[in-house]
């Protein structure tokens, strides 16, 4: 696959450029509006039951709860930010060049169901909205959120900042109508005040904490902001890559403090309401949007909560969206028209909503949202551990790598949220497996289980293992060129596997090295696409192209010296089609850069190699 620098939302990548915007305040705000889209997944639909639910049964007791989970996701977030801004690449990509090529997919998949997932709540949350508001059944109010594929093609052809702007908009629209309840609710100050002295009073609060835990970090968020800081132009000198952070830090800690005021509003607003009057059970929407209005005495009340409910899915579903695309990029650098991109997304989330209305009906919907939080905790970690692998780096982050203060707190975050939401995995796991007599289902929960802690295992350890390898493969220095120099009869026909990359020019240089003025030159690459894979050479795509044209300016390179050269494209595997190549133009010496292709990089280095050597009748020589 084609080592060209692809960009993370290429269409907006780059375009706003902070350095023209004059003065210095404007310069400062122009770098803010990434963290205000990633805000709105700290404050959509699914969070708001678990803070229904806690407010309602333990009053202002667990608002430090919330506090903490703000902590733990400003500290993730920044750090996001930071690999976005250092790296030029977001999380997917920089997993896609570190993990197998196996463990990838299974991230991929793992981290499109939690995109579904949130999508899921945002579509119930903005059906729910729809019907306490205007009374709009919640079959009819699902099939409704399809339209706002619409509205975000709308939104992405206006630019970034337009959209930031909007997403600002509903943001401003649910605090004011969480300031006005606030108003109406008048709760208890002192009491208020001590909400933030941590403490748990039973068994029951424990498993609300957790769930405002895992439904307040979201893992499509630390893709999506460390995509969304490249949409602003920077220099790459250290100075203005160290302000770039320090600006980008500020407007996550205003903007997440904005979600956490929403969050803390919601549990007051239970709190002062439902669990002062008596009402302890009070957990879905629809029972808060029918009580706020009575025991307030005021309509205003309950029509304010299903503005604000309208407002945080809609303005959630779009970075949702925007979060799809960066992870289908960067896992697999497949992209799609943004209509058919949003449609998959919309309909991922529909369509289960639907069935489920249809089918076993609306009482079904707080199960559904349940559901998707399950979900989200899944795949938390599987986002959480690689980025702090990333960004504690030295290698790939060099003096922007974090500090060692910084890196302990940051294993502890990622301590405390694998275990509370391995936690509500395997307590959700144990009561399907308590509901259905079946022995397949039981034993497939068990096997999801199982896998889910394996991948966990591999997430954490793979980066250490391959440190350890790239330390000794280094070990061994490249014999010098002088000692090739006594070679009589020079090969005739030299292949060179090449993937875009810096090492292309090492193995252009050996294969020169080892050749003369009558050598041939065979430059090999393997496009990965999926079109390729499917339609192979009769494949147009863009990413086919891109890749025949880079190879074909190799071969220039070669003529340019005066050697004859020659360039082939090969298609599915990468080792059957190199040897395939290797055979079929009788080259009688192979030259491959010593890590192989990034894209399908295996468990260890040295795997591929060890592969085709044994498909290939011919020296293989490894340039390094």
């Amino acid at each position: 696959m084609s080592r060209l620098q692809d960009k993370s939302l290429g269409e907006v990548h780059s375009t706003i450029d902070p350095e023209k915007a004059g003065s210095k305040w404007r310069k400062l705000f122009a770098f803010f509006g990434p963290a205000y889209l990633v805000s709105v997944g700290y404050m959509d639909p699914g969070n708001w039951a678990t803070d229904i639910a806690g407010g309602s049964q333990f009053g202002y007791k667990l608002l430090w709860v919330l506090l903490m989970s703000n902590l733990m996701a400003l500290l993730l977030q920044s750090l996001s930010a930071r690999l976005g801004i250092v790296q030029g690449k977001d999380l997917a990509q920089c997993n896609r060049e570190v993990y197998p090529r196996s463990v990838n997919f299974v991230l991929y998949i793992l981290a499109e169901l939690a995109i579904a997932a949130c999508d899921l709540a945002e579509v119930l949350g903005m059906a729910i909205g729809l019907n306490l508001l205007l009374g709009i059944p919640l079959l009819f109010g699902v099939l409704i959120t399809f339209l706002d594929t619409i509205l975000l093609l709308y939104l992405q052809k206006l630019g970034m900042r337009k959209m930031e702007a909007f997403i600002i908009t509903l943001v401003a629209i649910i605090g004011s109508c969480f300031l006005l309840e606030m108003f109406f609710a008048k709760p208890d100050v002192h009491a208020l005040v001590k909400g933030f002295v941590p403490s748990i009073p039973n068994n029951a609060a424990l498993y609300i904490a957790i769930g405002i835990i895992g439904a307040t970090v979201m893992p499509h968020n630390l893709y999506l902001h460390s995509a969304l800081v490249q949409t602003r132009k920077i220099n790459h000198d250290d100075a203005s890559v160290r302000k770039a952070i320090r600006f980008n830090v500020w407007d996550s800690t205003i903007a997440l403090n904005m979600a956490l005021f929403v969050n803390a509003a919601i549990l007051i607003l239970a709190a002062a309401v439902f669990y002062t009057s008596g009402n302890e059970h009070v957990a879905s929407l629809k029972d808060a949007h029918q009580l706020l209005a009575p025991l307030l005495g005021n309509t205003w009340a309950s029509h304010l909560f299903a503005i604000a409910l309208i407002a945080a899915g809609q303005s959630s579903t779009v970075t949702g969206t925007l979060a799809g695309q960066i992870v289908m990029e960067g896992y697999l650098r497949l992209r799609i028209s943004p209509v058919v991109r949003r449609l998959i997304t919309r309909m991922l989330a529909i369509v289960p909503a639907v069935l489920v209305i249809w089918i076993m009906g609306e009482q079904e919907v707080d199960a559904m949202l349940v559901f998707s939080q399950v979900l989200l905790s899944m795949q938390l970690a599987f986002a959480v551990i690689p980025l702090i692998h990333f960004v504690s780096d030295k290698k790939r982050m060099g003096i922007f790598t974090i500090k060692p203060v910084v890196k302990i707190a940051a294993w502890v975050v990622a301590t405390i949220i694998v275990a509370l939401n391995l936690k509500l995995v395997y307590e959700t796991a144990a009561d399907w497996i308590a509901q259905t007599d079946s022995t397949l289902i039981k034993a497939l929960i068990i096997g999801g289980e199982l896998g889910i802690v394996a991948l966990l295992i591999i997430t954490i350890i793979y980066p250490f293992i391959l440190q350890h390898k790239e330390a000794s493969v280094n070990i061994h220095q490249t014999p010098k060129m002088e000692a090739l120099q006594g070679i009589s009869k020079p090969f005739r026909k030299i292949a060179m596997a090449v993937d875009y990359t810096d090492t292309d020019r090492i193995v252009m240089q050996y294969a020169m090295h080892l050749g003369n003025a009558e050598t041939e030159y065979l430059l090999i690459h393997i496009v990965e696409s999926a079109q390729a894979r499917m339609l192979q050479d009769k494949a147009n795509d863009y990413e086919t192209l891109q890749d025949k044209a880079y190879l074909d300016k190799y071969v220039q390179l070669f003529a340019d010296s005066q050697l004859k050269a020659q360039g082939v494209l090969g298609f599915k595997h990468r080792t059957d089609e190199i040897a395939r190549i290797v055979k079929e133009h009788n080259c009688d010496l192979l030259v491959l850069g010593s890590h192989g292709h990034k894209s399908v990089k295996d468990f260890i280095f040295g795997e591929t190699i060890n592969t085709l050597r044994h498909k290939v009748d011919i020296p293989v020589f490894i340039a390094q």
